[in-house]
């Protein structure tokens, strides 16, 4: 019974997640680009363009455009992953129609850019965040990265800015880069959404007073720290690496700290996904 429950208060929590984040993208595209002939990227930003040469409805494009992405992504990412998505673009389709009667809120191109991409990618953010997206041109860009050399982000920011190209012949250039600084900063936005503020880091510090450096660590940020028995490479000497996880934004105490011991450490920093209680903070007295 605990069991069913939990899975329902998932489903519910996805649920609400996506409609969250399918009407603040919806708030971001109809209130503030889209009446400021400012576009988004990927499939939206296609819809955007098609419904401006037609004046069809947006949300009309939206659904379509993204049909045969979820076909070809079925195999690929499974049965979930593809109604979530169908979900949040539904969703999506649904909320531009309903906010496109109501007026934007300036008419500053650059406050619409800078609010427009904030909202947008707090939603898009949030759907992503609930295992779905909102852009098929991820999927194929998944999958041209299995057969390409390409990575991911190469491809997704190839079709970017042949979509934000056609945007400049469409709405003028100083739009398609107003439009630009937009998907800069709801590309941003996404991240901290998806990653949180609280992203969390591994850290590796090698120095040969890694002992007082350890203590200090513990006392001073209350995190829990690892010594991994090493050898020097040329040197062949033994020694103990560092080993502990942060949030970035203690990344600079962090720094702080080992560097007031050995000016000459080495610390190298990496972004890390950490699941388990082992992680959180103690209590620093």
């Amino acid at each position: 019974m605990i069991k069913i429950d939990n899975r329902v208060r998932a489903v519910f929590l996805k649920v609400l997640m996506i409609m969250a984040g399918a009407t603040l993208s919806s708030i971001g595209l109809e209130i503030f680009l889209i009446p400021n002939d400012m576009i988004d990227g990927g499939v939206v930003g296609i819809s955007i363009m098609a419904s401006y040469l037609t004046h069809l409805p947006l949300g009309l494009f939206t659904f379509c455009l993204n049909l045969p992405f979820l076909l070809i992504g079925y195999k690929q990412f499974g049965k979930t992953f593809v109604i979530s998505t169908l979900f949040a673009v539904s969703c999506l389709s649904i909320g531009v129609s309903l906010f496109h009667p109501i007026p934007s809120l300036t008419q500053d191109t650059f406050l619409a850019a800078i609010f427009g991409g904030i909202i947008n990618g707090a939603g898009v953010g949030l759907i992503i965040r609930a295992g779905g997206s909102l852009d098929g041109t991820e999927i194929v860009a998944i999958i041209f990265d299995k057969r390409t050399s390409f990575s991911i982000g190469e491809i997704v920011m190839f079709f970017n800015i042949f979509i934000l190209g056609i945007a400049g012949f469409l709405y003028g250039w100083d739009r398609a880069m107003y439009s630009l600084v937009a998907y800069f900063i709801a590309f941003k936005v996404i991240d901290i959404v998806v990653e949180g503020l609280d992203e969390s880091k591994a850290v590796f510090i090698v120095s040969d007073r890694y002992a007082e450096i350890t203590d200090a660590l513990s006392a001073r940020l209350g995190r829990g720290v690892t010594l991994l028995e090493s050898q020097g490479g040329y040197s062949k000497t033994e020694t103990m690496v560092i080993y502990i996880i942060v949030s970035r934004l203690e990344i600079a105490k962090l720094k702080s700290i080992v560097l007031g011991f050995d000016n000459d450490a080495l610390i190298t920093i990496g972004s890390v996904e950490v699941a388990g209680k082992k992680y959180r903070k103690k209590a620093i007295h």
